[in-house]
């Protein structure tokens, strides 16, 4: 019996907390399973009462806007949970005091999804890439996929489809993975490790730990693929049952980048010329290597790999080439918001370059990019909440101009930028203090450099 059984069999009401698109996608999956819900959200936005508007249409589904019922979340059966709800939110602290289990919408959408074959991503950065991909390469294979998770189609919406996916794709964030009890991937993608969302997290650790939990339901069977490369990664599977595979930049492993020759190696074989993989960055080979060997992992040959990676386009907001005006070319990186993220996507750059950097400050000290801002930055403008941060960790290695806003900073950026150099926004910030998310942050970059 599925846990969705359970509780339609239990009968009482299940809270589902945060209505954005995977709290609604956890409503209409509950009611469609017969499972009675209460569905509330601590908001009071218009836009939000007008997305939870078509909820009080439903058979069974109570909504409230604008707070938490806590004694009738003492008399419900379980918490579902948004995963941008972090675990001290009264709506949790309510839940656990009832004695309530909370599991995350990713875990209520696995769950109607069972028996449908995953290979689920977790990692610091590159995990949307690596499912992006991943996806893209089932697809390439004849194979029905859903990509869906983090990555912005919630696997509740994805269960509710008919008839089902063949095969899922699936991203899941850590704060996902930390109300998800029962996963278990057909293969399991760990990209990398590195210090993020603490200002979430009381330590590091802590964060490390929810990322563990992709592991936690290892078996002999289970298949791995990791990052030889990360000593943080190494050290987090180290002892999980399963077979164990490697992907590497600097070194042959399962899946590897001989340089020298600019080859994409895998399973001892060449796979594909490093320039027919039409992505810019050292990280995006480790991305591309990871999930050719994820899915070569399930019975897909060289050959269709290849043939798909060479058809993978940029994602947005993650080294998008955006414009390319009187030779300076405008590189949206939004979804870069901590400080390991654009660490990467500096040393992709090999031109001149204006960063811009700043947004809501995360707890991360900026300093760990001066060295390799120093070989090919002109300088750094530092925009928004963060810019008194930003400046003071690295105004002694790079000439640091601070700027009130993202448009400001553009305009700064047109000034200083010579023709043959680039201008990158890769904030390591959260977009909070100026947008909704990343991808409007991007968005309003991507208009901003095409203006006249």
């Amino acid at each position: 019996m599925t846990r969705l059984d359970q509780w339609r069999a239990d009968g009482r009401e299940v809270v589902v907390a945060g209505l954005g698109r995977s709290g609604i996608a956890a409503v209409r999956l509950l009611q469609s399973r017969g499972v009675p819900v209460y569905a509330t959200d601590d908001g009071e936005t218009e836009s939000l009462r007008t997305a939870a508007a078509p909820l009080l249409d439903l058979a069974g589904v109570a909504v409230q806007v604008g707070g938490h019922d806590a004694e009738r979340i003492g008399q419900a059966g379980a918490l579902v949970l948004s995963p941008g709800i972090p675990p001290d939110a009264a709506v949790v602290r309510a839940a656990r005091a009832a004695g309530l289990p909370v599991v995350a919408e990713a875990q209520v959408g696995l769950d109607a999804l069972i028996g449908v074959p995953a290979i689920m991503v977790t990692g610091t950065n590159g995990k949307t890439t690596t499912t992006t991909m991943v996806g893209h390469l089932l697809t390439a294979a004849s194979r029905p996929t859903a990509t869906a998770g983090n990555i912005g189609t919630a696997l509740s919406a994805v269960a509710l489809a008919s008839p089902p996916p063949s095969w899922l794709a699936v991203e899941l964030s850590s704060f996902q993975l930390h109300d998800c009890p029962d996963v278990r991937p057909t293969v399991g993608v760990l990209t990398n490790l590195a210090p993020d969302h603490l200002d979430r997290y009381p330590s590091l650790a802590a964060y490390y730990a929810d990322k563990a939990r992709l592991f936690a339901n290892a078996t002999p069977a289970s298949i791995w693929v990791s990052n030889l490369d990360d000593h943080e990664s190494r050290a987090l599977v180290a002892g999980v049952p399963g077979r164990h595979l490697a992907f590497s930049t600097r070194v042959p492993a399962d899946a590897w980048y001989d340089a020298p020759r600019r080859m994409l190696m895998l399973a001892g074989r060449d796979l594909m010329p490093r320039d027919a993989l039409p992505l810019l960055g050292e990280h995006n080979v480790a991305n591309a290597l990871a999930a050719a060997l994820a899915v070569h992992a399930t019975g897909v040959p060289h050959a269709i790999l290849a043939e798909g990676l060479a058809r993978v386009a940029p994602l947005a907001h993650r080294m998008e080439p955006v414009a390319d005006i009187g030779g300076v070319l405008w590189i949206n990186d939004s979804k870069a918001t901590n400080v390991a993220s654009t660490m990467v996507a500096l040393r992709a750059m090999d031109r001149p370059f204006v960063l811009l950097l700043g947004g809501r400050h995360k707890g991360e000290p900026y300093a760990a990019l001066a060295e390799a801002l120093r070989s090919h930055a002109i300088a750094v403008l530092a925009f928004g909440e963060a810019a008194a941060e930003v400046d003071a960790d690295l105004r002694a290695a790079i000439p640091v101009e601070r700027v009130p806003d993202l448009a400001a900073a553009v305009a700064r950026a047109r000034a200083l930028t010579p023709a043959g150099g680039a201008v990158l926004l890769s904030p390591a910030c959260s977009s909070y203090d100026q947008f909704p998310n990343y991808e409007v942050r991007g968005a309003t970059f991507r208009t901003l450099a095409a203006a006249p």
